[in-house]
């Protein structure tokens, strides 16, 4: 049987479809209502023991009417205390039969919902793991959370409201069977009764699903809005702007209330309905019953026992009518999860390289296609754009990331199965789209090269052990200095403080109580800006890939820090290959060779003395006014100004830096 935690293995692209040829291990996608199935498969062993448990659970009430018909007419009218006796031990073993069943019945409920909901936070934990940048990308943030969130619930209550209709409807059948052998008119209303019931809640259910898809995609776009308002709360209350945001986020959540005033309308009318239908039914079986009677067909024991059966007849109904409204809104669920669990992984699977093979490709050149840039092994090479996005692209392109234009477009989805339907076609046309142009091309490569092979020919996780690409964007998260530095507890003491000291962050341990041990709050908040991006450079140092590409790394130090990290950088990388994308003198100067890009393409390589003197986009890009044009007639390296101010560019802008 199924245990908790649930375990839940790795999929991957190869695997797919021989996973959903086996029925097991991976989730098929290929619909919600295939999803669901998948999910019932997964658990075929609880659902089984819970649909035997349930029948078991409703035998009583499904049997005692019979029982107690049965006791009148042999026992009771008859005189006949034997047989009163033996219809009244059997009573008490169905009662003890369903009581004992209903408690095992409810362990097993709970630990199937357990195993629904938390398996599905596994499967997105997975799933957010495996496609990493990709997958914010190809849904929004608020839909991942929703997903891992309350649709692991609404599964749960699928498993369960499964397994009880299964058992309802057993015992319904039974009911059935003993009516018809009663009378079989009788029997025919109580069989034709629920394709009826079905009809007609099948034409109900849909503006209900309607209505709750509605509340579901407002709730999630909701759940979006306050993850953006908490990351940027610090600059929101630098701005002033909390009052705006606060208001955007009332009025959403307004409407999230509204669509749940409108989906709970529909559910209640929906049961109001269930109750009414199911007691028109009791009534009209109660009359054709009492006539059968007066004409003398049935005896007052079988009337006593269609009274207990009208009775319990309402049960079963109402089951199906709730399992009816459950349904509805764990397909709701599962068309969202199939949106996140259907994204697939944009790099195929490769086969992986040897040790000797990777220690051989990171002594290579570093190539790529698109901008002609190509990168020594073993040297500080720097990068520069009067355009910071096409530096950036290209440290993408470096790391095999995909660009940052890879994202489906998310309007405001009100949640109709039509909208439904174009989003999920509008994401397939997208991923398409990208997967054909921006990722691996239709001769499927990539279009970089590292020791003259295509990085799309490497397994991702090797090519994360020999590129990594540092840039403005990566996190500080909470813990303990030395766990922003060295996570995997891999370096020694020295290691970590050499590269403590190339990012001129002595500072931060300073401040820290307890040194390496000292706490960081979450994002590194306790700590200025510049800090933190100088605790991001230490990570990336201290990481010592054999290739490393950093993004203005120094775009938000001052001026004597930055000339620190420019004099440490190239001794602590010396022997390994580095990319810079920066446009800071400081920097530039300290750099084996500079790569000036232009539209894209490098249009000039050189030393940046080289590129100053001869190169008037570049002298202009980097130097920008008077300190460059000084620059050029006096011949002095600019980072080093006898007085006054220079003014060097980075990804933010332009800012003063004092001598």
């Amino acid at each position: 049987m199924r245990d908790f935690p649930p375990i839940v293995t790795a999929w991957t692209p190869a695997s797919t479809q021989q996973g959903h040829r086996a029925g097991i291990g991976v989730p098929d996608t290929r619909g919600p209502g295939r999803f669901l199935w998948w999910l019932l498969r997964q658990q075929r062993d609880l659902v089984l023991v819970g649909c035997l448990c349930s029948l078991l659970w409703m035998l009583p009430t499904a049997l005692t009417p019979w029982i107690f018909g049965q006791a009148i007419d042999e026992g009771i009218l008859a005189g006949d205390s034997t047989r009163t006796a033996l219809w009244c031990g059997m009573l008490l073993v169905v009662t003890l039969v369903g009581a004992s069943s209903g408690v095992f019945y409810h362990t097993v409920v709970v630990r199937s919902w357990l195993y629904a909901a938390y398996g599905q936070t596994r499967l997105v934990t997975h799933q957010a793991t495996r496609l990493g940048h990709v997958l914010p990308r190809r849904a929004p943030t608020g839909e991942v959370l929703s997903v891992n969130g309350s649709d692991g619930d609404q599964f749960g209550q699928f498993i369960e409201i499964f397994s009880r209709l299964v058992g309802n409807v057993v015992a319904y059948l039974l009911v059935a069977v003993i009516v018809l052998q009663i009378s079989v008119p009788l029997g025919l209303v109580v069989l034709l009764v629920a394709p009826v019931l079905v009809l007609i809640s099948s034409v109900l259910l849909r503006p209900l699903a309607a209505a709750q898809t509605r509340e579901r995609s407002r709730d999630s776009e909701l759940t979006s809005m306050a993850t953006d308002i908490v990351a940027g709360l610090r600059i929101l209350r630098g701005i002033g702007g909390e009052r705006i945001f606060g208001d955007n986020y009332a009025r959403q959540s307004q409407r999230v209330r509204h669509a749940g005033v409108q989906a709970g309308a529909w559910g209640a009318f929906v049961e109001g309905v269930g109750v009414l239908l199911s007691g028109l039914f009791v009534v009209a079986l109660m009359v054709l019953g009492v006539q059968r009677v007066r004409q003398g067909d049935i005896e007052i024991g079988e009337l006593i026992t269609f009274l207990g059966y009208a009775l319990f007849l309402v049960q079963p109904i109402r089951v199906v009518f709730e399992a009816a409204q459950q349904i509805t809104r764990s397909v709701v669920s599962a068309r969202k999860t199939v949106g996140v669990f259907g994204t697939t992984d944009p790099w195929p699977e490769r086969a992986p390289l040897e040790p000797d093979q990777l220690r051989s490709l990171a002594a290579g050149e570093l190539v790529d296609e698109r901008s002609g840039l190509r990168v020594r092994p073993g040297r500080l090479t720097m990068v520069v754009s009067g355009l910071p996005d096409e530096s950036a692209r290209l440290a993408d392109r470096l790391g095999r990331y995909l660009p940052a234009g890879d994202t489906v477009p998310v309007g405001d989805d009100e949640a109709t199965g039509r909208v439904a339907r174009r989003a999920a076609a509008e994401r397939s046309r997208v991923r398409t789209e990208l997967e054909g142009r921006d990722t691996l091309r239709a001769h499927g490569s990539w279009g970089v090269t590292l020791g003259g092979r295509d990085l799309a020919d490497l397994p991702l996780d090797q090519v994360r052990s020999l590129v990594l690409v540092s840039d403005t964007a990566a996190h500080v998260f909470a813990g303990t200095l030395q766990d922003a530095v060295d996570p995997h507890r891999r370096l020694s003491r020295e290691q970590a403080e050499a590269a403590l000291h190339a990012a001129a962050a002595e500072d931060v341990y300073d401040i820290l109580p307890g040194g390496w041990q000292g706490v960081l709050d979450e994002r590194g908040r306790g700590l200025s800006g510049g800090q933190r991006q100088r605790l991001v450079l230490t990570r990336a140092l201290a990481a010592d890939p054999p290739v490393l590409v950093l993004v203005e790394p120094t775009s938000a130090v001052d001026a004597h820090t930055e000339a620190r990290i420019a004099d440490r950088l190239p001794g602590h990388r010396r022997g390994r290959t580095t990319v810079v994308m920066t446009a800071s003198p400081l920097l530039l100067h300290h750099a084996d060779e500079v790569a000036f890009l232009e539209d894209g393409r490098v249009v000039a390589t050189g030393t940046h003395d080289d590129l100053v003197t001869g190169h008037a986009a570049y002298r202009a890009t980097v130097l920008r006014g008077e300190a460059g044009d000084r620059a050029t007639t006096t011949g002095d390296a600019p980072h080093t100004p006898t007085h006054g101010t220079t003014t060097t560019t980075t990804t933010t802008g332009t800012r003063e830096v004092a001598p």
